[in-house]
């Protein structure tokens, strides 16, 4: 497998060899979704929250008597039919969190990254060692010529890195290993220096975790 590189002025200057297990995979639609379903919902608070009428303060008193005033017999104030009344069947704090084996994972990002490269979203990068700068950032970025949103995966990235690129519309930083798939996914271009590429591949290379199907 090759990835195309670009230089500090955006141009073509090689192909680095990548290996064919990681940026290689078959597209495999179903277990992307199920993995992305997966992570939304590990993402979701589960903190909304609505009263019934039981915790609803006041409404003791029976707001009227029960016949004679020609209206709809009423038992409480906080009657959910009433306003200010209580909530029926409203949402109470919960968890969505949803189990997915690790397998799943990797396999699922593997595959991601294998689509991005067939649809030459992927590009690999030197990134240029001591610059922190916005400006700078963003003038090599726009030099490249790529769609965004766009995703940049270094090997690591210190909190000065990090600063700058917060300041850039639409380009997020992650560093390698924290990288999954909801992130490949909702990003239009995946921009990723030579390190971060082979350390992925020694991290998950090896991984006796990835389905030889892949």
């Amino acid at each position: 497998m090759k990835l195309t590189m670009k230089n500090l002025q955006g141009q073509l200057v090689k192909s680095i060899d990548a290996s064919d297990r990681i940026f290689g995979a078959r597209w495999n639609p179903t277990l992307v979704h199920q993995v992305m379903v997966g992570q939304l919902a590990n993402n979701r608070q589960g903190t909304a929250s609505t009263k019934t009428r039981a915790e609803v303060a006041g409404g003791g008193a029976k707001p009227f008597r029960q016949k004679g005033t020609g209206r709809a017999r009423a038992g409480s104030i906080r009657s959910p039919i009433w306003r200010g009344g209580g909530v029926t069947f409203g949402p109470k704090p919960r968890s969505y969190r949803k189990y997915t084996p690790h397998k799943m994972k990797i396999n699922s990002l593997i595959s991601a990254l294998s689509q991005k490269v067939r649809d030459k979203e992927l590009l690999v990068i030197e990134m240029p060692e001591g610059i922190s700068k916005t400006g700078a950032i963003a003038q090599y970025i726009d030099s490249l010529r790529v769609n965004r949103p766009a995703l940049l995966i270094l090997d690591g990235c210190n909190e000065t890195i990090l600063r700058s690129i917060k300041n850039i519309p639409k380009v997020d930083l992650m560093p390698s290993n924290l990288i999954n798939t909801l992130e490949v996914i909702r990003h239009t271009s995946i921009l990723m220096t030579v390190e971060a590429v082979r350390n992925i591949e020694s991290v998950w290379d090896k991984d006796k975790n990835i389905s030889e199907a892949q």
